[in-house]
């Protein structure tokens, strides 16, 4: 038996043989596809070595998502928890394995002191029970014993729904702590809040995502304290590594989350390095007063009604309260301007959101996103350039910064590179599993380059999120909008009628969403009548973005050469003087 099964499309051969040679010098048995013998069918034998390997590398490209035989590979891996993933040209692995960590390895050339290959060698270390084995030789900080965590998402215990903000901000800041310590490997963020609200074994976690430990607790807040449970569990045996309770006031929020940090580090016998201890211990606010409010904001940011002004109001409103009373917090700065930004280019709101990212800028220097604001600011005064390179910043700056890869994913769809888009889109939604906007954007994306197993797979994503956040907030409309088109798109033609239904009495001023319903009619539903009566109320309201945004929309296609259509566009163009396009 292997330990390790490697999968690829043709394409990437060279770098799963450099891949093969590399776990073979790390003492790893190996096997790919080059070794199958004459005398056995294909596809018996791959289904053999997959089944006995204890590990199984998947090696992701854009090539390889196209292939047949790496999605049933992943798959089969995925299925039995023996899956580790890569990518060598950066995309994003295809749904569902976006939901689980993927390193990065793009331009890799065999160094072993490259992060994504210690990520890979790492899990490979766990998953094949080699985690432990000191004699193994090493290099340039390659452990055998490196270790692999889960931060599932703390409990919130406060009895209060609405605190639900500051459990999630909790893990996360958590999760983004142990993230820095490089002898650490951490669980993506959107992977471990999956299992949020289930009751599952621990060690069926650990089994499934290939992690050795896993970290839970719970968390109530309750007037000025806060009391807070973790424990560390051995995710092979269910034991208690390291638990403890902390009972203090909230304004001791950053020490407990420091000392959570360090003693997970401290029971699992990692040694952190001094710059590691410093950013563990680096806040951006020492405040917890407007840390509080800041993760208020950012709920409202990443799970509020898209589309709809209240929003972006309520989030500019909390932000300016959080540097009123830390005027040196830098992401309350850069979140305020981002709300600034909607206001002004979604809803003609007289604002200058420049002199607040500037600011957060000045604070911290490079901050990701800040940089993101100047790309939708950029973007709307027409220089797609300046926007690209200010968004290319940010990502640079953090590649995993949720809003720098949905703004990137909307650049490119609005300079019409919709497959260009599909990757940030992908990554962007996997981020957030609150996110039905951009994961409704990967539908748009798949219909247009005629993907029907991409469009079907990102449709239920869409329906799945769509229905979960309307459940929790009956007055989210661009939830029904978008969950309408996906319902479209699986056939569920009633169903779509009453959510659009619904939609209109709900909330006829969403423009977000009331173009969104307009997608559904035309292109899902073939009704072009009922689209163009919401569009003449659409394009009588809406502000220039949503002109910018329909001409590269294909789903819009099918209306382009219909007269009430363009006069409507062109009328929307006069008012808001905008040039027309060719």
């Amino acid at each position: 038996m292997s330990d390790i099964f490697i999968s690829y499309a043709r394409p990437n051969e060279p770098i799963a043989k450099m891949l093969a040679d590399a776990m073979r010098e790390a003492g790893y048995t190996v096997w790919r596809d080059d070794e199958l013998p004459a005398h056995r069918s294909y596809s018996e034998v791959i289904e053999e070595r997959l089944r006995a390997a204890k590990a199984v590398v998947v090696i992701w490209s854009d090539d390889a998502a196209r292939s047949q035989w790496v999605r049933a590979e992943a798959d089969a891996a995925r299925e039995a928890g023996t899956l580790v993933q890569l990518s060598v040209d950066g995309s994003t692995p295809p749904l569902p394995f976006n939901q689980i960590q993927c390193a990065d390895l793009k331009g890799w050339m065999g160094d072993r002191s490259a992060a994504g290959w210690i990520k890979v060698e790492s899990s490979v270390a766990v998953l094949a029970g080699r985690a432990g084995d000191d004699a193994r030789d090493t290099t340039a900080g390659a452990r055998a014993d490196r270790l692999a965590v889960c931060v599932l998402p703390f409990t919130n215990m406060s009895g209060d729904a609405e605190q639900e903000y500051f459990s999630d901000g909790i893990s996360e800041d958590i999760i983004t702590d142990l993230s820095k310590v490089s002898a650490l490997s951490v669980i993506a963020r959107n992977t471990a809040f999956s299992f949020k609200g289930k009751g599952i074994d621990v060690k069926q976690i650990a089994q499934q995502l290939g992690v050795s430990h896993v970290l839970e607790g719970s968390v109530r807040k309750a007037g000025g304290r806060v009391r807070i449970n973790a424990q560390l569990i051995d995710g092979k045996y269910g034991d208690h590594v390291w638990a403890d309770r902390y009972d203090r006031e909230l304004d001791d929020i950053f020490a407990i989350q420091d000392e959570i940090s360090k003693a997970i580090v401290n029971a699992l016998r990692v040694q952190l390095l001094p710059q590691e201890k410093k950013a563990i211990e680096t806040r951006g606010t020492s405040s917890s007063e407007a840390y509080n409010l800041y993760l208020m904001a950012r709920q409202q940011r990443i799970s509020g009604n898209d589309g709809d002004k209240r929003r972006e109001e309520v989030i500019v409103r909390i932000c300016q309260q959080a540097v009123t009373i830390d005027p040196e917090y830098a992401k309350a700065w850069a979140l305020m301007a981002h709300a600034q930004a909607e206001l002004r280019e979604n809803f003609d709101v007289e604002v200058d959101p420049l002199p607040a990212t500037e600011k957060a800028l000045q604070l911290q220097p490079g901050l990701a996103e800040a940089h993101v604001v100047k790309a939708i600011l950029h973007n709307a005064d027409g220089n797609f350039d300046e926007a690209l390179s200010e968004v290319d910043k940010a990502l640079e700056s953090d590649p995993e910064n949720f809003e720098a890869n949905q703004v990137k994913a909307f650049l490119l769809f609005r300079n019409k590179q919709l497959k260009e888009a599909i990757p940030f889109f992908d990554k962007a939604a996997s981020m957030n599993d609150t996110d039905y906007r951009d994961a409704g954007m990967l539908t748009t994306c798949y219909q247009a380059i005629g993907d029907d197993e991409g469009l079907k797979r990102a449709a239920g994503m869409v329906q799945e999120r769509a229905e979960k956040a309307f459940k929790e907030d009956p007055s989210n409309s661009a939830a029904l909008g978008y969950g309408a088109c996906a319902l479209a798109v699986l056939g569920e033609r009633e169903r779509a009628k009453e959510w659009i239904q619904r939609a209109h009495m709900l909330d006829p001023d969403n423009m977000t969403m009331q173009y969104n319903l307009a997608c559904a009619e035309v292109m899902y539903l073939q009704d072009k009548d009922a689209a163009l009566n919401i569009l003449d109320h659409v394009f009588a309201n809406c502000a220039p973005s949503m002109v910018t945004h329909c001409d590269a929309d294909p789903d819009m296609d099918p209306l382009r050469e219909d007269s009430r259509y363009r006069e409507m566009i062109e009328k929307a163009r006069d008012r808001l003087g905008m040039t027309a396009t060719t």
